[in-house]
């Protein structure tokens, strides 16, 4: 088996790279530059970068300013995130009965209020200001927010332009048109600044609140029209099967319809909310201390002046991770819906 194995790779080697004389000098040249840099990543990893300023701000980058007498109620939304995660996990691997995922949304639905208590506090919980929710933690917050927020209204606005009704389909084409049209950051600066003009005097928005207004605006006009091109994807005869058999316009959309779109562009939506997971690092334009706003307070300390490679590489890695994360999970559930795993 290893025999045959070695020789498959050889002959693909032979194949794709040492076919001729000048693809053979153009691999030695290319692997020679990649040694290289290695050599010197490695070395400036290894010799050269000053890691303290990770190690000493490693409670600012991921929690921030958050008292540290109340990191027993992160630990407990940590393990309550991590519980669900492992068993999404073990369903998509087999290892867990399918019974199990019956519960999962309503799981994830209900672990969500929780998890903001145990971070804001309130109904018994000393409270904890949202000024003080910096670094990884606001990141995570506000993204997990936006994205939960924006995704039945994306659904809406979708279903909304595909709507026979005049005023409802021309407001959410109105709508989807006029954000898209508008840059993310723009769509931030007015949250902050005219949002609170639309409200009544004794309503007062934190800048958490109306950074997750815009980030969630923003967001619900993309995701639209990733649903809409679901929505062009299901079949016409399905409808019409549908309202032979009697089946009212709701449960057409709700158990027909929407399935079957929605399965058809996991990979645009997860994409969309990577996205969005990213452009939380706007935040810190419009004052917020998020992942990337708190690393530029560090970097302000003055034992830490011009450590940018070592604290970008860091933050780098923690939205790489995430976002892989994210795209793995979803590969996993494009194979369970493929095969019919319920």
């Amino acid at each position: 088996m290893a025999k045959s194995q070695n020789s498959q790779i050889v002959q693909w080697l032979r194949r794709n790279l040492f076919n001729s004389w000048y693809n053979t000098i153009l691999t030695i040249i290319c692997l020679w530059i990649l040694l290289l840099a290695i050599k010197g990543i490695l070395t400036w990893i290894f010799a050269q970068a000053q890691w303290t300023v990770i190690k000493a701000n490693l409670h600012l980058f991921l929690v921030g300013r958050f008292p540290q007498q109340l990191y027993w109620r992160l630990w407990l939304a940590l393990a309550i995130i991590l519980s669900l995660t492992g068993c999404y996990w073990g369903i998509l691997t087999k290892r867990l009965p399918n019974i199990i995922n019956r519960w999962q949304p309503l799981a994830w639905a209900l672990s969500f209020p929780i998890i903001l208590w145990l971070i804001g506090g309130g109904f018994g919980l000393e409270p904890v200001e949202t000024n003080l929710w910096n670094g990884l933690l606001l990141t995570l917050v506000m993204a997990l927010t936006s994205i939960i927020l924006s995704f039945p209204l994306g659904v809406l606005l979708a279903l909304g332009r595909q709507s026979s009704l005049f005023v409802v389909r021309w407001m959410s084409i109105l709508y989807i048109e006029i954000i898209r049209g508008l840059p993310l950051i723009g769509i931030l600066f007015l949250a902050q600044v005219m949002l609170p003009l639309f409200l009544p005097d004794e309503i007062r928005l934190d800048r958490v609140l109306r950074g997750i207004a815009g980030l969630t605006l923003f967001s619900a006009a993309y995701l639209a029209e990733n649903v809409r091109g679901g929505l062009q994807a299901v079949p016409r005869g399905q409808l019409e099967a549908a309202r032979a058999l009697g089946f009212n316009t709701l449960f057409i959309i709700l158990f027909i319809v929407l399935p079957q779109a929605l399965r058809a562009v996991i990979p645009a939506l997860v994409g969309q909310f990577i996205g969005l997971f990213k452009d939380t690092s706007l935040l810190a334009i419009v004052g917020l201390l998020e992942l990337t706003g708190i690393s530029r307070s560090i970097l302000a300390q003055p034992q830490f002046i011009n450590r940018y490679a070592e604290v970008y590489l860091f933050i780098g890695l923690i939205y790489w991770l995430f976002c892989y994360s994210m795209s793995l999970a979803s590969q996993r559930l494009e194979k369970q819906l493929k095969l019919g795993i319920r």
